[in-house]
């Protein structure tokens, strides 16, 4: 039995009676009657424990907490478990951490002990903030929907979030749980910025938001220090680009719809339209931390840390709104003159927090005008709207490799003389350089080539993050209807001298769908795409290969090995080079030579799937049996599943099938897995069809509706002609009831446009290819 509470953001309520808002603060004193067995805990320090007898005659244990600190009731927590912890004091405070008593007895939460003092300090010393509490708690828990929580002296996590194996090597890892904690501590002190990982715990704690509206301050601000927490203890681990491919990137991709709220909105239109839960999402979390980093790189970090101090201090233990932080970082300005600004920090930053969306910029260099509008999709006809936003913009920029000095675009247009360039393709200019702004960039087709030249010439003259963000933003673009895919294409030629894994990953994605198998296999542009990007994948796949042949171990500090490696290998299987499928087949000989074998486990999925597709009956059936191993872990299994779907001979995936069909094989729920994982398969996707409308009867016994709006999500990659959807028209009118009928076949006609909009996209991108493929 285990209990533990999770009372953000109006839960608190449900367990006493209060006045449930942020902007109200009481002391607390915390008593828990419980089980003689079982450990309580609470914010503060337990101060008194002592027994009692119920009317039963059953002995009870009292708990009594010391008093706690003014803060919010969403902020009051208790545990009530049989866990053990380790401890250790930093700078006075004792910290514990607590876990299942195996997980500590065999060191899981030794690396989180480890560091959740030195990034306390850290903090403290960085914005020149005590820690107010005696001690603080972490919690392992091995079931928790909030993934952590902040709760004053008392943080709760998913174990996950919490526990690093000795035996794991890899620095993956270690960087989300340096991540996560940082995150947490982030909130201890601040209230308002109660999302900088269990390290920021200034922002939130300390210093809470005066209600739910303005929650960015709380997570946003711990988003952002989070990462700084993070690297601090993870040296190894580059700020910046983790920074921008974790949090800007995915972000700037979902904060162009139409129907996106802004960062701060009013108490009125949350009240009337948003459920609280809802603003709990990546536009508070990564959007906030962003628009952060904008912030500390125009004003320097040293100018923000200072206004932040000042802000912690004024409003300890009560509540304020983002005008007040703007209020302080003003103040701060005013106090220096080396950093100006062309407007009041309200004026700059009410553009970002209070529109939505963000800007895209159009650079023209033979005038040297930048001109903003929102960043949306031309391809709608209802984006067509007037949006008249206009955001005042920082601009970091270089021109032919050297910094210029910071430049801003307060209107919706204007001309920079210093920006207009000559017609030499050695003169190029880079704008928003290593992504130090929230927008995205749209250059003139001059300054693209010029780049584009410049990247086969000599990559390195851009830096990193920029290589990423220039790529990254010329494929919206595209997608948004702004520039042509073949404008997007010319950059993709330099890459066989691109060595960092992160931008691969972003090519891929955007050249290589994730479903790879369902979308690709065109006649016309699969032949092409392959002699393209194998000669460009090549140099840096035989990098990472000599690596996994001759010492995984190498690459234990190689962060974005570990996490993008597989997508890397995937592909370059995929494409059918014979290396990488000769090395998948001699790596899963290996393991079935010897099952205590260790596939690496950077790329095991692509091994175990292409030692199956390139194998034959006899490694199907080692994957069988090692899957119904007892030791497996639910992960191995994960991956063993997926891995049976690869098989290329037929009668393979009708046996694995009618497997999944059976009760004693298999637990019902992997029984729609199985069916997904076959359907995505080249081979498998009509096998898998024919089996589901066969077998109709029994699954809808066993699953109703749910499985088959799976699979038909599915189906629809594959429907491109009237033909397919009669097909499963007709199986519709027989299964589903009437209004179901209707939704289905409005999804099976978007999918039809989806997939004919695509088919025009494959056809430019191949007569592209046929032009360049050679070069």
């Amino acid at each position: 039995m285990l209990i533990a509470s999770q009372l953000e953001p109006t839960y608190a309520r449900t367990v006493y009676p209060c006045f449930d808002e942020p902007a109200l603060k009481a002391t607390f004193n915390i008593r828990i009657v419980h089980d003689p067995s079982y450990v309580a805990l609470s914010n503060m320090p337990a101060i008194d424990v002592s027994e009692m007898k119920d009317e039963n005659g059953s002995l009870w244990t009292i708990t009594t907490f010391n008093t706690s600190l003014k803060m919010s009731t969403y902020l009051t927590a208790f545990v009530i478990c049989d866990f053990d912890y380790v401890t250790r004091t930093e700078r006075g405070n004792e910290i514990r951490i607590w876990a299942r008593k195996e997980a500590v007895k065999n060191g899981y939460v030794d690396y989180a002990l480890n560091i959740t003092g030195p990034i306390l300090s850290f903090l403290e010393d960085l914005l020149n903030v005590s820690y107010p509490l005696p001690k603080t708690d972490l919690v392992a828990l091995p079931d928790f929907g909030a993934g952590a929580m902040e709760n004053w002296g008392l943080m709760t996590f998913q174990e996950s979030s919490l526990m690093y194996l000795p035996s794991d090597k890899f620095t993956s890892r270690k960087a989300m749980i340096a991540i996560i904690v940082s995150h947490e501590l982030g909130h201890q002190a601040c209230e308002m910025l109660r999302h900088f990982s269990f390290l920021f715990k200034w922002f939130g704690n300390l210093v809470t938001m005066n209600w739910w509206n303005d929650l960015w301050l709380n997570e946003g601000l711990a988003s952002y220090f989070e990462y700084l927490g993070a690297t601090f203890v993870e040296s190894k681990l580059s700020l910046d680009k983790i920074f921008y491919d974790h949090v800007v990137q995915p972000v700037l991709r979902e904060d162009n719809e139409i129907g996106v709220r802004s960062l701060s909105e009013s108490e009125d239109k949350i009240k009337g339209s948003f459920s609280l839960m809802s603003l709990f999402d990546s536009i508070t979390y990564n959007k906030g931390a962003s628009i952060t980093w904008m912030l500390s790189g125009f004003l320097t970090e040293k100018l923000f840390i200072r206004a932040l101090t000042s802000y912690l201090k004024e409003f300890s233990f009560s509540n304020a709104n983002q005008d007040d932080l703007w209020t302080h970082i003003q103040m701060a300005l005013d106090a220096q003159d080396e950093v100006q600004l062309p407007a009041s920090v309200k004026q700059i930053m009410d553009t970002w927090t209070c529109q939505n969306g963000f800007p895209v910029l159009t650079l023209n260099l033979t005038t040297g005008t930048i001109s903003q509008e929102q960043f949306l999709n031309k391809k709608n006809e209802n984006s067509t709207d007037s949006y008249n936003n206009t955001w005042i913009i920082p601009i970091s920029w270089m021109r032919n490799g050297s910094s210029q000095p910071l430049m801003w675009l307060d209107k919706s247009s204007k001309v920079f003389p210093e920006m207009q360039v000559s017609e030499s393709e050695y003169d190029w200019i880079l704008l928003n350089v290593n992504l130090s702004g929230y927008y995205r960039v749209n250059y003139d087709q001059l300054n693209l080539k010029k780049l584009a030249r410049l990247l086969e010439n000599d990559p390195k003259a851009i830096p990193a993050v920029s290589r990423f963000q220039l790529i990254d933003d010329v494929f919206a673009l595209t997608q948004f209807g702004y520039i042509q895919i073949e404008t997007a294409l010319e950059l993709t030629k330099y890459l066989a001298r691109e060595d960092e894994l992160f931008i691969w990953n972003m090519v891929l994605l955007n050249l290589v769908p994730k479903n790879l198998e369902s979308t690709l296999k065109n006649y016309e542009i699969y032949p092409l795409l392959k002699k393209y990007l194998l000669k460009r994948v090549l140099p840096i796949y035989r990098y990472y290969a000599g690596f996994i042949r001759q010492n995984v171990d190498a690459l234990e500090d190689d962060y974005f090995a570990q996490v993008y490696l597989e997508k890397l290998f995937a592909t370059a299987c995929w494409l059918g080079l014979q290396d990488c499928l000769n090395l998948s087949s001699e790596l899963y000989g290996k393991w079935m030579d010897n099952p205590e074998y260790k596939i690496p486990f950077l790329i095991r999925r692509t091994v175990c799937c292409y030692g199956v597709a390139v194998g034959s009956d006899k490694e199907w059936n080692f994957a069988w049996e090692m899957y119904n191993h007892t030791d497996s872990t639910k992960e191995d299994q994960d991956i063993l599943l997926s891995a049976m779907s690869c098989a290329k001979e037929s009668w393979l995936l009708y046996r694995y099938l009618q497997y999944g069909l059976s009760d004693t094989l298999f637990s019902s729920n992997c029984t729609s897995i199985i069916i997904l994982y076959v359907m995505t398969k080249d081979i498998g996707h009509r096998i898998a069809w024919e089996f589901v409308t066969e077998n109709w009867p029994r699954l809808s016994e066993r699953y109703g509706k749910e499985l088959l709006h799976d699979v038909l999500k599915i189906m629809g990659r594959f429907v491109n002609t009237d033909i397919q959807i009669q097909e499963l028209q007709v199986f519709y009118n027989a299964t589903l009831e009437e209004d179901e009928r209707v939704a289905t076949t409005l999804l099976l006609e978007f999918k039809k446009i989806e997939n004919m909009e695509r088919r025009e996209l494959l056809i430019k991108v191949a007569n592209w290819l046929q032009k360049n493929v050679d070069d």
